[in-house]
C-alpha cells in the first residue's frame, strides 16, 4: 500500500515539541538564513514560521536569495503573510541590509558533484568569500550567533570501521579538483574559527552527514533522490559504482533540530557532527532497502568516478556524542526505511 505524502508543514510541525532547545532565546529575534530556497534552509525557514506561531515568540525572518522569482514560487503564501522578508543578491556580493540581525544561519554552498569537478575555481570562491563576508555581518551586526553549514566531507577518507570525531580532520589532496568542495568547507570552518577568537564572532560549526527527506527536488541529481525516482516511476536502480560506500544519514526534520539547538547551545569556536547513528549502511544496502520498497530492481553500470564527481569509496561513521551532550535527540521512529517511504510519497504528489 502507498504511503500517503502529509505535506511538509505536516512533517515539520512536532519541531517546536523539541524540549531540547531553548526556543524562548529566540523570543523577538531577527535570523537571516542564506541558501534559503534549498532543502534545509527552506525546511528551517518553515519550521522557525510553525514554532513562532504555536510559541508567539515574535520571530523576524530574513532570506539572503539569488534568484527572487524561483524564492517567490517557494514562499509565496510567508511572504504574503509578512511572515519572510527577501534580500535579494548573493553571498559573494553581499547587498546593504539595514536591519538588525540576532541570529545568521549560513547554508549558501554549492551542492551538485558534477559542478565540484567543471566549476572547482567557483566551488571555492562561492564558498569562502561568502563565507567571509557573512562573518563580517556577523560582526558588524554583533550577532548573538552564528551556525555554518559544513560537511562530513572534510573528513577525507576514514578507515572503516572507526567512529570519526570532530578533531579527526581530514587530509586531502588540493591537486584533486573534486576536492574544491571539501578544502573550501574546511578554510571556511578556519575563518569560522578565526573570527570567534579575533572578533568575537560566536561563530559555530554543523558538520552534516548526507541529508534528505521531503522538499528535496524531484530532479535532484544526488543518488538518494535517484533511487526515489525510480520507485516512482518504476525503473531498476541503476548504480554507477559499486555501492561499499558507508556512511549515516539524516532526515531534514532531525536537521533542522541539530542545526537550531547548535546556533543557540553550541560552544562559539566549536564543530559539531550531525548524523542519525542509527541509519549507517553501504549505498548498496540503501539501493536494495529502496528496491525492496518499490519492488524494482538493482543493476549495475559502473562509470568512471572522477568524471561524475563520485566520492571514493568512503566509510563515514560519524561520532555524534558531542552533539548529544547539548541535548539532541535523533526521531526514534526515522528509519532509513520510513525516510524513503516519506519522500517517494512526497515524489508521487509532485508528480500529480
Amino acid at each position: 500500500m502507498e504511503q500517503k505524502y502529509i505535506g511538509i508543514r505536516e512533517e515539520l510541525e512536532h519541531i517546536w515539541k523539541a524540549d531540547f532547545i531553548p526556543w524562548d532565546r529566540l523570543r523577538r529575534q531577527t535570523i537571516l538564513i542564506t541558501g534559503a530556497t534549498g532543502l534545509i534552509g527552506s525546511a528551517i525557514i518553515r519550521a522557525l514560521v510553525v514554532c513562532d506561531e504555536r510559541l508567539g515568540l515574535g520571530i523576524r525572518l530574513l532570506a539572503l536569495v539569488r534568484d527572487e522569482d524561483k524564492a517567490k514560487k517557494v514562499f509565496n503564501e510567508l511572504i504574503e503573510q509578512g511572515r519572510l522578508l527577501l534580500i535579494t543578491g548573493s553571498v559573494e556580493q553581499l547587498p546593504e541590509i539595514c536591519e538588525p540581525i540576532d541570529y545568521i544561519i549560513h547554508g549558501a554552498c554549492q551542492t551538485a558533484s558534477k559542478r565540484f569537478v567543471q566549476h572547482p575555481a567557483e566551488t571555492i570562491t562561492t564558498s569562502v568569500f561568502g563565507t567571509m563576508n557573512l562573518l563580517n555581518i556577523a560582526k558588524e551586526k554583533n550577532t548573538r550567533g552564528f551556525v555554518y553549514l559544513s560537511s562530513m566531507e572534510v573528513y577525507g577518507y576514514p578507515e572503516r570501521g572507526h567512529k570519526v570525531k570532530e578533531e579527526e580532520i581530514g587530509k586531502l589532496s588540493p591537486l584533486d579538483l573534486r576536492n574544491s568542495y571539501p578544502i573550501g568547507k574546511q578554510l571556511c570552518e578556519a575563518m569560522c574559527c578565526a573570527y570567534e577568537a579575533e572578533h568575537g564572532v560566536p561563530a559555530k560549526i554543523a558538520r552534516l552527514t548526507q541529508t534528505f527527506g521531503p522538499g528535496v527536488t524531484y530532479n535532484d541529481n544526488r543518488v538518494f533522490a535517484y533511487f526515489a525516482r525510480c520507485v516512482v516511476e518504476k525503473q531498476n536502480i541503476i548504480l554507477k559504482t559499486k555501492g561499499e560506500t558507508e556512511r549515516c544519514y539524516l532526515y531534514i526534520t532531525d536537521a533542522v533540530t541539530a542545526i537550531l539547538l547548535i546556533l543557540l547551545k553550541g560552544q562559539s569556536g566549536q564543530a559539531y557532527n550531525v548524523a542519525n547513528d542509527n541509519t549507517y549502511c553501504s549505498i548498496k544496502e540503501m539501493a536494495e532497502k529502496v528496491a525492496g520498497i518499490g519492488a524494482v530492481q538493482v543493476k549495475y553500470g559502473i562509470q568512471d568516478e572522477v568524471s561524475d564527481g563520485f566520492l571514493k569509496t568512503l566509510y563515514m561513521d560519524l561520532d555524534t556524542t558531542r552533539l548529544k551532550q547539548l541535548g539532541w535527540k535523533s526521531s526514534e521512529s526515522i528509519t532509513i526505511d520510513e525516510m524513503y517511504r516519506r519522500m517517494i510519497a512526497s515524489f508521487r504528489t509532485k508528480r500529480l
